[in-house]
């Protein structure tokens, strides 16, 4: 199977330009995420671990508060119930295991850019 960036679902979240690739697979999700400020709110997912993956630029992820920079090449690893959000202008590539689900995001607050 073959899913090209047309055939992702786009969205716009928190300051993120979001596609999801519907791979038809609840194990694993696949998301090509581009900002060029951050995701914008802090938030946590209940059952999904979140691997982001740096493609581009450079930035700082926040993950249970404690902040670290992170540059091309970088992987984060956020287990389920970690509070997420990240600054700066990159381009990312984003695995969540399982597959992520909205009805398991839990919004904790919104950010201001610095």
């Amino acid at each position: 199977m073959k899913i090209g960036l047309k055939k992702a679902l786009r969205k716009h979240k928190h300051g993120v330009d979001i596609w999801v690739y519907k791979t038809g697979r609840k194990d694993i999700g696949f998301v090509y995420e581009k900002t060029t400020k951050g995701h914008l709110e802090e938030f946590y997912h209940k059952k999904s671990t979140y691997l982001y993956y740096v493609l581009k630029g450079k930035g700082k992820f926040y993950l249970n508060g404690k902040g670290f920079a992170v540059r091309v090449n970088d992987i984060v690893v956020a287990p389920p119930r970690t509070k997420i959000y990240f600054l700066g202008k990159m381009e990312l590539l984003l695995i969540t295991v399982p597959a992520w689900q909205s009805k398991h995001e839990v919004h904790v607050r919104n950010i201001k850019p610095r």
